[in-house]
Order: C-alpha cells, then sequence, then structure tokens
C-alpha cells in the first residue's frame, strides 16, 4: 500500500526507509523514521554492533571569511581558538540571560566553519548568527553508530575531528561526531547521492535505526535534547554544560553566566535510575523538587532512567527521588554521568 500524502517535509532517504518498513513519526515538521523492526532491537544494534540513522533534518550554517572566526567566538559560548582546520567542537548558542537557544557543533577548516544545530532551530539560529548562510539544501546526514561501525565503513576517524573523504564510493565530510556514546562517524554528502550511500552502509550489515531508538541511546549517555533538557530558559551550569562555556571569553550572555557559575546554578540537571519498576516521561513531576524532562526503558540496563531538574541542594549522586508515574509515586535515585557506559554489558 503506497503512504498516504504528507504536508510534512522529508528526506532525501524516504522512499528507502518505506522500503525497509519504516513506522513514521512528525518531528518538527519532518516526516522521519521513529523505528523500522522494534526499538529494543535497533538499540542493540548500536550498542553491540552498528546501526544507520538517517539525520538529514538537521540544519547546517555556514560562514567564510577572515572574519568568520572571530565573530563566531564572539556569539558562541565555547573557546574556538581551542580547535583548528580539521577539528570540530560541541558548543552552545546563549541569549543575554544565558539561556540556551541551540546547542551545535562547529566544524573549522582553513577558511570558515560549517556549523550543524538543531533541525527546530535551523531559521532561528540563522536569524541570530546573521552573517551566516544556511546551507542546509547542500547537504543530506547519516549518522552510523556502534563498536563495529567504522570498521563497516573501512574508514577510521578521531573524535571530533572531520575531513574530506571518498567513503564506499561516495565523496563526503566524515566527522568523528555522534548521539549515541558509540564510536562511529556522521557522514554529509550531496543528497542526491545520499540513498546510494544508505544502501552501500546497509549492504554491509549496519542496522537502519529511527528516533525510537536514538532517543534512548543518548538519554543512556545523558546527552541532552534540546527544547526538553535545555531551553532557552535553562542555563548551561543548571545543565551540567559548564564544560562547554568559557567565561573568560566574550559571547552574548557571558556576563550573567560569570553570576551563575560563581553563585551556582539554583537548580541541576541530574540523570537517574528507578528503583521501583516504571518507566519516567517527560512532564512527570519529581515530587517536591522538580520536573522529569527526559526519560524511557533503557534496554541496556533493563530498568526506566531519566533526566530531571531537581533544586541544586538535592542534587547529590545517590539521593532519592519520588517520581508521580500517572498518579502513583515510584522511587528514583540519582546516579552519575553516564547512567550507562557504552561497550561495558551490565546487569
Amino acid at each position: 500500500m503506497a503512504p498516504a500524502v504528507s504536508n510534512l517535509r522529508r528526506t532525501p532517504l524516504y522512499d528507502r526507509q518505506v522500503a525497509h518498513g519504516a513506522r513514521f513519526v512528525d518531528f518538527g515538521g519532518w516526516e522521519l523514521p521513529v523505528q523500522f523492526s522494534s526499538i529494543s532491537d535497533e538499540h542493540r544494534a548500536v550498542r553491540t554492533s552498528a546501526g544507520i540513522f538517517d539525520v538529514s533534518h538537521m540544519g547546517q550554517l555556514e560562514i567564510r571569511g577572515p572574519a568568520a572566526h572571530e565573530y563566531l567566538q564572539a556569539r558562541l559560548s565555547n573557546d574556538l581558538d581551542r580547535i583548528g582546520a580539521g577539528e570540530a567542537q560541541y558548543t552552545l548558542l546563549t541569549n543575554e540571560q544565558g539561556g540556551i537557544l541551540d546547542d551545535l557543533i562547529a566544524y573549522r577548516d582553513d577558511d570558515g566553519y560549517l556549523l550543524v544545530v538543531n533541525a527546530a532551530n535551523t531559521e532561528a539560529d540563522a536569524a541570530v548568527l546573521a552573517e551566516t548562510s544556511d546551507v542546509s539544501e547542500r547537504w543530506a546526514m547519516l549518522a552510523v553508530q556502534g563498536p563495529e561501525a567504522l570498521q563497516a565503513l573501512d574508514a577510521t576517524i578521531e573524535p571530533f575531528s572531520w575531513r574530506k573523504d571518498i567513503v564506499l564510493g561516495i565523496d563526503c565530510l566524515v566527522a568523528g561526531t555522534g548521539y549515541t556514546g558509540e564510536d562511529g562517524c556522521e557522514l554529509l554528502c550531496s543528497p542526491d547521492d545520499a540513498p546510494a550511500l544508505w544502501d552501500a552502509i546497509v549492504a554491509r550489515g549496519v542496522t537502519p535505526c529511527g528516533l525510537g531508538a536514538r532517543d534512548i541511546l543518548r538519554l543512556e549517555v545523558c546527552y541532552p535534547l534540546h527544547g526538553q533538557d535545555i531551553t532557552p530558559e535553562t542555563d548551561p551550569f543548571a545543565a551540567s554544560l559548564g564544560w562547554a562555556v568559557r567565561t573568560k571569553t566574550e559571547f552574548t550572555g557571558v556576563e550573567r553566566l560569570r553570576e551563575i557559575k560563581e553563585d551556582g546554578p539554583a537548580e541541576k540537571l541530574v540523570p537517574f535510575e528507578m528503583v521501583d519498576r516504571a518507566i519516567p516521561r517527560p512532564g512527570m513531576s519529581i515530587l517536591h523538587l522538580g520536573r522529569v524532562t527526559s526519560g524511557g526503558h533503557s534496554p541496556m540496563l533493563k530498568r526506566g532512567i531519566g533526566l530531571g531538574y531537581v533544586a541544586s541542594e538535592h542534587a547529590e549522586l545517590g539521593s532519592e527521588l519520588v517520581i508521580d508515574v500517572r498518579g502513583n509515586e515510584r522511587c528514583a535515585r540519582i546516579v552519575a554521568r553516564p547512567i550507562y557506559r557504552p561497550q561495558e554489558e551490565q546487569s
């Protein structure tokens, strides 16, 4: 049966995903696969071998020329002086109050930067970073993740480095980045080449994976999701992203962030595991203390896990939490980051 006509945006890999039996959802105006087989099977494939994700909905902004470095250095939270051509850096775009407008990765070359930003924020980021150009239509993007990912591609790449290369016959930008905590890379290529690249990678035995597996994978390693765990109303120190803030540099919101760093944030984003049998979900109340921002069931740990904001004085490791799970009080415990350590089987 042919899929229903959709007004949602589609990536160049939509037809390939239909052929693989994908189940689609609306993700910020994009029709994207939430799963192909089962979320648990796809999740375990990434943790034990290799999986492939279509992340072509992500936005790309570009800035070129001799003033590019100085321009971004005055607007992004991390210190771009710490990277050179062929390297990448996780950084934040903040507002005057120190709130997180977006989290992104900056890829530096000899003539400027390519920024990969969250899909829903692309237009807003381009407006704030007015000297950049939105080049999202030039790129498709695939993430190949897992302990066998690079072997499947006949490739090597150092974390947070990138280069131009040919992967399985396709011209790509190969980046040692990802959103799962596993080895692997992200591949940017021409949209016209994306189906052939997808086919070649899947033919190597790499498992097609959807948003469902991607969400719980990133949650296990405590990678925040913008719009849930981090927002324009949350600051980097509350979100445990102070490591991506260089308060000795000058950028938008740095004065307020210096104050927060000095005084300490009023609340903190903490990882937790359920003690009782229950699955936490975003928006659930952490009784008397805060709220759940991300939650789900970990196939690796076989229990509910989550992230949530609690008052800073109650954010100590090992502290017990009580979560309102659909009207029932269920116990949880604050744990260390990451909740799950990749490539370490845990019972």
